[in-house]
C-alpha cells in the first residue's frame, strides 16, 4: 500500500553530514539536499521550499480574497510595485507597521470594523495610521488589478487630520533667525539659509535639503523644487519665481560654495536630518528664541499664511506651494482679507 503524501520535513543524513529535505509525492519518498550541515541554514532553506511548492499548487487564474492572505498581498506590492514608486523607504515602513496586526488575516476579511481595530491597536497619530492604511489599500488594488485576486474589498481610511494652524508672525520669525545664527559655527553656515528658504518659498523640508544647485537658475530667477526624473506624488514640488530677499540669500550662498552640488549642507555633505527636535539645530534654534510648537512645516505654512493675509488669491497661493484648490482653501481662506467677499455682495444684491 503506498505511503501517504505527507508534508516535507528535514531530515539529517550522517553519511553525507548534511540535512536533506523529505517529501513524498503520489506515495513516492522524494529527498532533495539543503547543502548545509547547520540547522537554522536547513529550516531556512526548507521554509523556502514549502513556499516554492505552495506557489506550484495554487490554482491558476485570479483567487478568491478569502483564499489570498495579506500578507501575500503586501510582500507582491513591496516586490513588483514599490522598487519603482517614488517613495520606496515610505512603502517599507507602512509595511513594517501593517504586518503585525493583518499578517494572519486574509484580504477577504477586511471590513471597516477590522480597519478601526487597526487604528486603535496602532495607537499613533492620525496622518500615520492613515497612511498605512493607505498602503494596504494600494496593496489590495494591485494584487486585483494584476489579476491576483477576483474582487478588491474595501479598505476604510480614518479622516484626514487638521491641517496644523500654528504660522509665526514676522517678529517671531525674526527671532528664530536670529537664534539660528546665534547657535554653533558648523550650523550657522545652513541654518539661517534653510530657515529663509522655508519662510520665502514655502517648501518641505525634504525637498530643501534635496535642493541642488542644477536646480536653482539664478539668471532666470527660479527655483525648481522636483528632482530630475524623479516619479510626482501627490506631495507636488513647486517652480516658482525666487523673491528677490530670498536671491539675495542664494547669491551670497553659492559665492561660499566650492561646487553645485546641495544648496543646504554641511561641509559640501547632504544634512539628512535638520535637527527638529530636543536640543538639535532646528530644535535648538527654536528654545533660544523662546518659541513654542514649531517645526520646519510651520515655515511653510507661515509662508502661506502671509500670502494670504497680503491678499494674494487662493489660486496662486496653491500654485506656490504645491497645493490643491481645496486644501489650500482649508488652510489659508480665514487669513484672507476678500475670503467670501464676492459672495457676500452677491447676497447683499439678493
Amino acid at each position: 500500500m503506498p505511503r501517504p503524501n505527507r508534508g516535507a520535513a528535514l531530515k539529517w543524513v550522517a553519511k553525507r553530514r548534511c540535512f536533506y529535505i523529505v517529501w513524498y509525492e503520489d506515495g513516492r519518498e522524494r529527498v532533495r539536499s539543503t547543502g548545509t550541515s547547520d540547522g537554522r541554514e536547513a529550516e531556512e532553506r526548507l521554509a523556502e521550499f514549502i513556499q516554492i511548492k505552495q506557489r506550484a499548487q495554487r490554482p491558476a487564474g485570479p483567487r478568491d480574497p478569502r483564499d489570498f492572505s495579506i500578507a501575500e498581498a503586501l510582500a507582491l506590492y513591496a516586490e513588483e510595485h514599490a522598487p519603482e514608486a517614488a517613495d520606496p523607504k515610505r512603502i517599507a515602513y507602512a509595511i513594517d507597521a501593517l504586518l503585525p496586526y493583518w499578517c494572519e488575516r486574509a484580504v477577504g476579511d477586511i471590513t471597516k470594523e477590522v480597519c478601526r481595530g487597526y487604528v486603535r491597536e496602532r495607537s499613533r497619530a492620525a496622518g500615520t495610521v492613515k497612511r498605512e492604511l493607505g498602503v494596504l489599500r494600494a496593496a489590495v488594488n494591485y494584487a486585483f488589478t494584476e489579476g491576483r485576486i477576483t474582487r478588491a474589498p474595501a479598505v476604510w481610511l480614518p479622516a484626514a487630520p487638521k491641517g496644523k494652524e500654528r504660522w509665526l508672525t514676522r517678529d517671531e520669525a525674526a527671532r528664530l533667525l536670529n537664534a539660528a545664527r546665534a547657535g554653533r559655527a558648523d550650523v550657522r553656515l545652513y541654518l539661517p539659509l534653510f530657515i529663509v528658504i522655508a519662510l520665502y518659498t514655502g517648501a518641505r523640508k525634504e525637498a530643501i535639503l534635496s535642493l541642488r544647485w542644477s536646480q536653482v537658475d539664478l539668471k532666470r530667477g527660479y527655483i525648481r523644487f522636483a528632482k530630475d526624473g524623479a516619479t510626482e506624488t501627490k506631495k507636488k514640488r513647486a517652480y516658482i519665481p525666487i523673491p528677490s530677499r530670498l536671491m539675495t540669500f542664494l547669491r551670497l550662498a553659492r559665492k561660499r560654495g566650492k561646487d553645485l552640488g546641495y544648496v543646504v549642507h554641511d561641509k559640501q555633505a547632504p544634512i539628512k536630518d535638520i535637527g527638529d527636535s530636543g536640543n538639535g539645530s532646528f530644535g535648538g534654534a527654536v528654545k533660544r528664541a523662546k518659541l513654542d510648537r514649531v517645526t520646519p512645516h510651520t515655515l511653510r505654512h507661515t509662508c502661506g499664511t502671509w500670502m494670504a493675509q497680503k491678499g494674494v488669491p487662493l489660486w496662486q497661493i496653491g500654485g506656490w506651494l504645491g497645493h490643491t484648490d481645496a486644501r489650500t482653501t482649508e488652510l489659508y481662506a480665514h487669513h484672507h482679507p476678500d475670503y467670501l467677499s464676492e459672495a457676500l455682495e452677491a447676497s447683499n444684491k439678493r
